[in-house]
């Protein structure tokens, strides 16, 4: 990490990753910034919010924004993701598309590649191809070319967000291409999320990997006590809201054991990432209609409006 100096011309800007859910997006982000800012999962559509990851690169401070999976919306979160991904986009100095290599042009990176005119204007646009480990050099160079032929995108990397392969050279032609300008954020700050959401997510990351099938989309964790102690620790109380009785059951599990294996494992990479000791208190609730609550919404950072039919 290179120190801000007076004399030195510094960069910044906004860096928009997007791409079909799963793409790889969350992993590329949590590379760049050498650290765990986005929940990944196994499971598509778990980044909801447009999460903000910053990392320094020689004199440039690259601000990336993880936005949620482009796909077919059909809720109303589905719809508020879908735009903030958009958003997230129109208002970038930079949009990375990442496409995963062994897929290749399914229908929903067509999708993309016909809205991306639409919705991206004056900013460049790179194409990263990922997951190339999982594919031979002739079918990479074979989508590179129908790629490009689609869209005039300013670059193409191949890449493995997941090993590290190719990172480097996008990092750097990225802190190369952004604009001139003062840097946006301090410089030891990774994320722009606050804390409590930050704390939050790491828990509704542990429930995403722990439940199955639809539940995790039927549920949303809110931090809603955050107290400093004297001794250096913290006490956070947070609230997993779902939408029925029976899933309250679900997630509680037999004696507990459930919410008792996610507070552990959550608590434990909150400790991690605070460097401190975290003592984390669960609450499960039934609320039948927080899909269609505005303050979930916000909590989340999404617009409850963007969600309309």
């Amino acid at each position: 990490m290179t120190q801000e100096t007076p004399n030195m011309t510094t960069k910044a800007g906004f860096i928009a990753l997007i791409g079909e859910p799963n793409a790889g997006k969350s992993t590329l982000l949590n590379r760049m910034v050498g650290a765990k800012v986005s929940i990944v999962t196994h499971k598509v559509q778990t980044t909801r919010a447009r999460i903000r990851g910053v990392t320094i690169e020689g004199s440039a401070q690259l601000v990336f924004v993880d936005t949620p999976g482009l796909f077919r919306p059909r809720r109303r979160l589905d719809r508020a993701m879908v735009a903030a991904a958009w958003g997230g986009a129109a208002d970038a100095d930079i949009v990375v598309l990442l496409v995963e290599a062994h897929r290749g042009i399914t229908d929903g990176v067509e999708r993309i590649l016909e809205e991306l005119p639409k919705s991206v204007k004056s900013q460049s646009v790179a194409l990263a191809i990922n997951k190339i480990d999982r594919v031979k050099s002739d079918a990479l160079l074979s989508l590179t070319k129908d790629l490009n032929d689609r869209f005039g995108f300013v670059e193409t990397f191949m890449i493995s967000a997941e090993k590290g392969h190719g990172v480097q050279d996008l990092r750097s032609w990225l802190a190369k291409s952004l604009p001139e300008g003062p840097w946006l954020y301090p410089e030891d700050q990774l994320a722009d999320l606050p804390m409590r959401m930050i704390a939050a997510e790491m828990t509704r990351e542990k429930l995403t990997l722990r439940l199955h099938q639809e539940l995790p989309y039927q549920l949303t964790v809110e931090t809603e006590g955050w107290e400093e102690r004297k001794d250096g620790s913290v006490r956070v109380d947070q609230i997993v809201y779902v939408a029925r009785d029976g899933h309250k059951g679900i997630l509680l599990g037999k004696k507990g054991e459930t919410i008792k294996g996610v507070s552990q494992a959550s608590r434990a990479e909150l400790e991690e990432f605070l460097g401190r000791r975290v003592h984390l208190f669960l609450q499960v609730k039934v609320r039948p209609n927080w899909l269609d609550e505005a303050e979930r919404y916000s909590e989340m950072g999404l617009d409850f409006k963007d969600g309309g039919a």
